[in-house]
């Protein structure tokens, strides 16, 4: 089953696909189950990602983009000549990114002792210890 996007967001993911290198390619032996895992394992780890086949076959790489979205609940972003833009959400990258997003703690000041105080008040350093 492929994910259906509006057109709006099509033109966005054509826009942050454009600087993409392909990640997997689809060689002489054709869309094996290898190769469909390699996508799948490529799509959790970066949502977006551009394929490349190498059959000059038209037909056949129309075929192929066709079962990669379907066996991979994926959205077919773009088909340009043997190159596929492939877009599939992940809850993986949205739960690392979001975790990403959030606030750093703070650091804590260290605690400091009565004696510490009295004698940065009184401008003594502590001597270092070798």
């Amino acid at each position: 089953m492929k994910i259906t996007l509006s057109p709006i967001e099509r033109r966005a993911l054509k826009a942050k696909a454009h600087a993409l290198v392909p990640v997997v390619m689809i060689g002489d032996h054709g869309l094996t189950p290898a190769i469909i895992r390699e996508i799948d394992r490529n799509l959790k780890a970066h949502e977006l990602i551009k394929i490349r086949a190498s059959t000059d076959d038209r037909e056949q790489r129309t075929k192929w983009f066709d079962e990669i979205c379907d066996a991979l609940n994926a959205a077919p972003i773009q088909h340009i000549g043997k190159t596929y833009i492939v877009w599939r959400h992940s809850l993986e990258l949205a739960a690392a990114t979001a975790k990403a997003a959030l606030p750093k703690a703070k650091r804590k000041t260290p605690r400091v002792t009565k004696r510490q105080e009295e004698n940065k008040a009184a401008g003594i350093k502590k001597k270092k210890v070798r």
